[in-house]
Protein backbone atom coordinates (compact mmCIF):
# COMPACT_ATOMS: atom_id res chain seq x y z
CA UNK A 1 0.00 0.00 0.00
CA UNK A 2 1.42 3.50 -0.65
CA UNK A 3 0.68 6.29 1.17
CA UNK A 4 -0.32 9.57 -0.89
CA UNK A 5 2.52 11.92 0.68
CA UNK A 6 1.52 15.48 -1.10
CA UNK A 7 -1.06 17.88 1.50
CA UNK A 8 -3.71 19.87 -0.74
CA UNK A 9 -3.46 22.87 -1.91
CA UNK A 10 -6.18 25.21 -1.08
CA UNK A 11 -7.30 28.67 1.24
CA UNK A 12 -10.69 30.42 2.20
CA UNK A 13 -10.52 31.93 -1.54
CA UNK A 14 -10.26 28.71 -3.52
CA UNK A 15 -13.33 28.68 -6.02
CA UNK A 16 -11.68 25.55 -8.21
CA UNK A 17 -11.22 21.69 -6.99
CA UNK A 18 -8.85 20.50 -9.14
CA UNK A 19 -8.69 16.56 -8.86
CA UNK A 20 -5.95 14.05 -10.02
CA UNK A 21 -6.13 10.28 -9.01
CA UNK A 22 -3.11 9.76 -7.51
CA UNK A 23 0.65 11.04 -7.58
CA UNK A 24 3.11 9.34 -9.77
CA UNK A 25 6.78 7.68 -9.05
CA UNK A 26 7.66 11.58 -10.03
CA UNK A 27 5.49 13.23 -7.79
CA UNK A 28 5.82 11.33 -4.79
CA UNK A 29 9.97 11.82 -5.10
CA UNK A 30 9.08 15.89 -5.88
CA UNK A 31 6.13 15.73 -3.00
CA UNK A 32 4.13 17.52 -5.22
CA UNK A 33 1.26 17.35 -8.00
CA UNK A 34 2.09 16.86 -10.98
CA UNK A 35 6.22 16.19 -10.55
CA UNK A 36 6.55 14.22 -14.09
CA UNK A 37 8.61 16.36 -16.47
CA UNK A 38 6.61 15.37 -19.32
CA UNK A 39 2.97 16.29 -17.67
CA UNK A 40 1.22 18.82 -19.58
CA UNK A 41 -0.76 20.14 -16.22
CA UNK A 42 1.69 23.16 -14.74
CA UNK A 43 3.16 24.39 -18.76
CA UNK A 44 -0.74 24.01 -19.70
CA UNK A 45 -1.57 26.46 -16.48
CA UNK A 46 0.84 29.20 -18.00
CA UNK A 47 -0.64 29.21 -21.13
CA UNK A 48 -4.17 29.65 -20.04
CA UNK A 49 -3.83 32.56 -17.20
CA UNK A 50 -0.50 33.84 -19.29
CA UNK A 51 1.94 33.42 -16.81
CA UNK A 52 5.42 32.61 -17.24
CA UNK A 53 6.44 29.43 -16.78
CA UNK A 54 6.25 28.05 -12.65
CA UNK A 55 9.67 26.94 -11.74
CA UNK A 56 9.42 25.40 -8.29
CA UNK A 57 6.77 23.75 -5.81
CA UNK A 58 6.13 27.46 -4.51
CA UNK A 59 5.85 29.05 -7.23
CA UNK A 60 2.98 26.99 -8.19
CA UNK A 61 1.68 26.98 -4.83
CA UNK A 62 1.04 30.61 -4.43
CA UNK A 63 0.08 30.52 -8.65
CA UNK A 64 -2.54 27.92 -7.28
CA UNK A 65 -4.08 30.39 -4.70
CA UNK A 66 -3.98 33.54 -6.97
CA UNK A 67 -6.09 31.69 -9.42
CA UNK A 68 -8.50 30.22 -6.66
CA UNK A 69 -7.46 26.81 -7.54
CA UNK A 70 -7.43 24.16 -5.09
CA UNK A 71 -5.31 21.33 -5.69
CA UNK A 72 -5.11 17.33 -4.76
CA UNK A 73 -5.93 13.90 -5.45
CA UNK A 74 -9.02 11.55 -5.21
CA UNK A 75 -6.89 8.63 -3.90
CA UNK A 76 -5.40 8.70 -0.37
CA UNK A 77 -3.83 5.77 -0.46
CA UNK A 78 -3.95 2.63 -2.98
CA UNK A 79 -1.32 -0.69 -4.65
CA UNK A 80 0.15 0.96 -7.68
CA UNK A 81 2.10 -0.41 -9.86
CA UNK A 82 4.82 2.32 -10.51
CA UNK A 83 2.39 4.69 -12.23
CA UNK A 84 0.49 2.54 -14.33
CA UNK A 85 -3.49 3.99 -13.40
CA UNK A 86 -4.61 0.71 -14.89
CA UNK A 87 -3.07 -0.73 -11.96
CA UNK A 88 -4.51 1.01 -8.99
CA UNK A 89 -6.43 -1.13 -6.21
CA UNK A 90 -7.11 -1.14 -2.79
CA UNK A 91 -8.07 2.29 -2.97
CA UNK A 92 -8.45 4.28 -0.58
CA UNK A 93 -10.28 7.59 -1.08
CA UNK A 94 -9.40 11.00 0.65
CA UNK A 95 -11.30 12.91 2.28
CA UNK A 96 -12.05 16.39 0.17
CA UNK A 97 -15.57 17.31 2.45
CA UNK A 98 -13.01 19.34 4.93
CA UNK A 99 -11.79 21.25 2.13
CA UNK A 100 -15.63 22.09 0.32
CA UNK A 101 -16.20 23.15 4.43
CA UNK A 102 -13.49 25.81 4.34
CA UNK A 103 -12.94 27.09 0.53
CA UNK A 104 -15.82 28.58 -1.44
CA UNK A 105 -15.60 25.80 -4.06
CA UNK A 106 -18.00 26.42 -7.31
CA UNK A 107 -16.33 23.82 -9.29
CA UNK A 108 -14.61 20.56 -9.06
CA UNK A 109 -12.77 19.22 -11.91
CA UNK A 110 -11.22 15.83 -12.14
CA UNK A 111 -8.22 15.56 -14.37
CA UNK A 112 -8.71 12.37 -16.58
CA UNK A 113 -10.74 9.39 -16.46
CA UNK A 114 -9.12 7.63 -13.67
CA UNK A 115 -9.60 10.42 -11.39
CA UNK A 116 -13.42 10.50 -12.94
CA UNK A 117 -13.50 6.67 -11.75
CA UNK A 118 -12.90 7.02 -8.35
CA UNK A 119 -14.03 10.04 -7.82
CA UNK A 120 -17.58 8.34 -8.80
CA UNK A 121 -17.17 5.81 -6.61
CA UNK A 122 -15.66 7.23 -4.18
CA UNK A 123 -16.56 10.99 -3.09
CA UNK A 124 -19.63 11.60 -5.05
CA UNK A 125 -21.61 9.70 -2.73
CA UNK A 126 -19.96 11.43 -0.05
CA UNK A 127 -20.17 15.13 -0.96
CA UNK A 128 -22.67 14.75 -3.64
CA UNK A 129 -21.27 17.39 -5.89
CA UNK A 130 -20.73 16.36 -9.56
CA UNK A 131 -17.26 16.68 -11.06
CA UNK A 132 -16.19 17.62 -14.34
CA UNK A 133 -14.05 15.40 -16.12
CA UNK A 134 -11.43 17.23 -18.58
CA UNK A 135 -8.78 15.35 -20.32
CA UNK A 136 -6.09 14.06 -18.31
CA UNK A 137 -3.10 16.40 -18.68
CA UNK A 138 -0.49 12.70 -18.39
CA UNK A 139 2.22 12.16 -21.13
CA UNK A 140 0.16 8.60 -21.58
CA UNK A 141 -2.82 10.69 -22.89
CA UNK A 142 -0.99 11.59 -25.91
CA UNK A 143 -3.76 11.04 -28.15
CA UNK A 144 -5.02 14.66 -26.49
CA UNK A 145 -2.94 17.60 -28.31
CA UNK A 146 -1.28 20.25 -25.74
CA UNK A 147 -3.37 23.06 -28.00
CA UNK A 148 -6.87 21.44 -27.21
CA UNK A 149 -6.05 20.91 -24.04
CA UNK A 150 -5.66 24.29 -23.40
CA UNK A 151 -8.60 25.09 -25.17
CA UNK A 152 -10.78 22.46 -23.38
CA UNK A 153 -9.59 23.41 -19.72
CA UNK A 154 -9.63 27.00 -20.23
CA UNK A 155 -13.55 26.77 -20.95
CA UNK A 156 -13.69 25.72 -17.33
CA UNK A 157 -11.15 27.40 -15.68
CA UNK A 158 -11.70 31.01 -16.79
Amino acid sequence: MIEHNIPPVFNNNSEILILGSFPSVKSREAAFFYGHPQNRFWRMLSVIYNAEPLKNTEEKKAFLLTHRIALWDVIASCDIDGSSDASIRNVQPNDISWILERAPIKRIIVNGKTAEKYYNKYLLPAVGKPAICLPSTSPANAGVSFDRLVRIWSDHLK
